[in-house]
């Protein structure tokens, strides 16, 4: 798929279109709305507080790049509902998470408020829409029940999760099935007008993440004070890809969700191709290449809190449905991720923007 028949596709979908965009704060939310931004859409986010200073949000904000910016909570239901319905989207984009699988084991149950209860509320909240809303909700690879055999898990398999946070994903899995065939069936899309997808990514890198217990701000982190860099699980496998390749899914979806919601209301992979999966020890020897510099330690501990030692996403449908596919391989991904920590606090911004501009084919 050419980078400029995407770029068309996605510019003709999203601009001057309403997009309402839980999690705008976080991470992925801070890319996505950026892309969205130069797609000319009228973005409104809703997040809580960014919780680190150098976000790539901070930057946005720093600038003015973000028309109306909603601090609030989604487990908030009066507000949600209240921003939802003065807006009046086009599009809901639902990335507002607890995404932290080490941090689920602290807090299980307000794991499974904020990303199963969340979402009900979100959807609810789309649900009193008089109008036709397009809705994508963002899960993760991990809610597949994994049993680290090898398998590339597809959408059709089975739902679990071990940790906190995996099961909570599979659960927002369910809670979405559950809208969609109660009060978003296809069949009767006529008389609500409310289009349904889910988009289960893989571990997703790329410039501005500093949360706790990612291996890629741990890489950062120690590369910049100099320090080697302590690995928690050298050997596990994971389908790593740059930020910007499932955000471009999502926007494929929906764009093509709202044209035809009976043929793409429904669950997709995004990650990696098959092959390009790598181990955390690879990934932190890429990085350290990358940067230039830096050693690392494995600190394995049996003792630890559980994390999958396996996980491979079959991405067929995406390519096949979405005519989607990754355009970075994963050492490009780690490199471009790298590459945007290397710039100065003036520069990010300007970077973030020239990394989407030739990611779109601009």
């Amino acid at each position: 798929m050419e980078s400029l028949v995407t770029m068309n596709r996605l510019e003709n979908s999203y601009r001057g279109k309403k997009v309402f965009v839980t999690g705008h704060t976080g991470f992925k939310g801070s890319w996505f709305v950026s892309v969205l931004r130069i797609l000319g859409a009228n973005v409104k986010g809703y997040a809580l507080e960014p919780e680190y200073a150098d976000s790539l949000y901070a930057h946005l904000a720093e600038q003015n790049l973000i028309e109306q910016s909603v601090i609030a909570d989604i487990r908030d239901k009066q507000k949600l509902n209240a921003e939802i319905e003065s807006f009046q989207p086009d599009f809901v984009f639902h990335l507002a998470a607890q995404p932290l699988v080490r941090r689920s084991y602290k807090v299980p149950a307000e794991t499974f408020e904020v990303n199963v209860v969340g979402t009900a509320n979100v959807l609810e909240a789309v649900n009193a829409l008089q109008k036709k809303c397009t809705v994508v909700v963002v899960t993760t690879d991990k809610v597949y029940e994994n049993k680290e055999n090898g398998t590339l898990y597809k959408e059709s398999d089975v739902l679990g999760g071990y940790d906190p946070y995996s099961a909570s994903k599979a659960c927002t899995e369910l809670v979405v099935n559950s809208f969609r065939s109660s009060f978003f069936n296809v069949q009767k899309y006529a008389s609500h007008k409310k289009a349904l997808a889910s988009a289960r990514a893989g571990n997703v890198i790329g410039g501005g993440d500093w949360s706790q217990d990612r291996i890629v701000p741990d890489i950062v982190r120690s590369l910049i004070a100099e320090l080697a860099i302590d690995v928690r699980n050298p050997h596990a496998v994971r389908p790593w890809q740059h930020v910007l390749e499932p955000l471009c899914g999502y926007l494929i979806l929906g764009a093509l969700l709202d044209a035809e919601p009976a043929k793409y209301s429904g669950a997709y992979n995004f990650g990696p191709q098959p092959k390009d999966h790598l181990s955390v020890k690879e990934l932190v020897e890429v990085s350290i290449k990358a940067w230039g510099a830096g050693s690392w330690n494995d600190i394995s501990d049996k003792n630890q809190p559980h994390e999958a030692g396996l996980l491979q996403l079959d991405i067929t449908k995406a390519i096949t449905e979405l005519e989607w596919q990754p355009k970075l391989d994963a050492a490009q991904a780690i490199e471009w991720t790298l590459n945007w920590y290397k710039q100065t606090n003036a520069d990010k911004l300007d970077f973030t923007f020239e990394q989407i501009k030739k990611y779109l084919g601009l």
